[in-house]
């Protein structure tokens, strides 16, 4: 009697993962999801997810139920779904982890230009201070790990709304009350979107002022496929002159370069380019 052949994969099927990969697609599905679900700015149906992905339909809702069910994934009354309160233990242990990560580059850009170096990380519409080294003047600045501000005030902030595409940052901006900080605080959407078209046509950020009178401070944002963090250095506005953030900024490009080495790895599987 013949044998019979196995039976095909139903139609609308997910393919069966690779033999000797050594990854779990499931695993790997699930993570692609929550970076689209974040790249969507956080909240997102399920036709999105599944049209960014190019899965099929019961392939998100299977997935997004099971992170629903474990807290990292929360439906809302739109039906749409959002990023879960699970996900947040795990976003401040990993923004300490960078912060020790990023420290060589830290000080190495305080042996190089001598001010106070500082990574800061994008949450809603403030950033927050995640690693800072300490200049070597016996007056410089300093920013306690773990204080807040508004993007719209910090050069570390405007460096990332500025890669962002515009929608995204006018979302986040319209979502943000324009305090003045100082006399020379942008507080209006209008300016501010002029200001973002600087830092884009520069590809740095400066902080005139607009934080602290007396401090300037110029900042590169780490380059990657959804920016959230920006590496900077800061003083006092005499020492912090035009000619001094000239020379800063290609260093701190170099330093941006390193830290998105630390945050996305080369994966396997994967050539660099020369």
């Amino acid at each position: 009697m013949p044998k019979q052949s196995p039976a095909g994969p139903e139609p609308g099927a997910d393919p069966a993962p690779e033999r000797g990969s050594g990854r779990v697609q499931s695993v790997e599905r699930t993570f692609e999801l929550l970076e689209a679900m974040s790249d969507l700015g956080g909240t997102a149906g399920l036709s999105q997810l599944a049209a960014r992905l190019a899965l099929p339909l019961p392939t998100i809702h299977r997935l997004v139920r099971t992170l629903v069910d474990l807290g990292y994934v929360r439906q809302q009354p739109s039906r749409e779904y959002a990023l879960g309160p699970r996900l947040m233990r795990l976003g401040e242990h990993a923004s300490q982890l960078l912060g020790t990560w990023a420290m060589p580059y830290l000080r190495e850009l305080v042996d190089e230009i001598g001010e106070s170096a500082n990574l800061a990380m994008l949450d809603g519409d403030h950033v927050v201070y995640t690693a800072q080294v300490p200049g070597v003047h016996a007056m410089r600045m300093f920013t306690e790990v773990g204080r807040r501000a508004q993007v719209h005030c910090t050069a570390v902030g405007k460096a990332m709304l500025a890669l962002m595409p515009p929608e995204q940052a006018d979302m986040i901006v319209a979502g943000s009350v324009m305090h003045p900080q100082t006399g020379h605080t942008i507080i209006t959407p209008d300016g501010f979107r002029a200001e973002l078209d600087r830092v884009r046509e520069a590809g740095y950020a400066v902080d005139n002022e607009e934080q602290e009178i007396g401090v300037r401070c110029v900042a590169v944002a780490v380059p990657g496929r959804a920016p959230r963090a920006a590496v900077s250095i800061s003083g006092p506005s005499p020492r912090m002159s035009d000619a001094l953030i000239q020379q800063a900024v290609p260093l701190l490009r170099r330093a941006a370069e390193g830290v998105a080495g630390e945050l996305e790895p080369l994966r396997p599987g994967t050539a660099q380019a020369g």
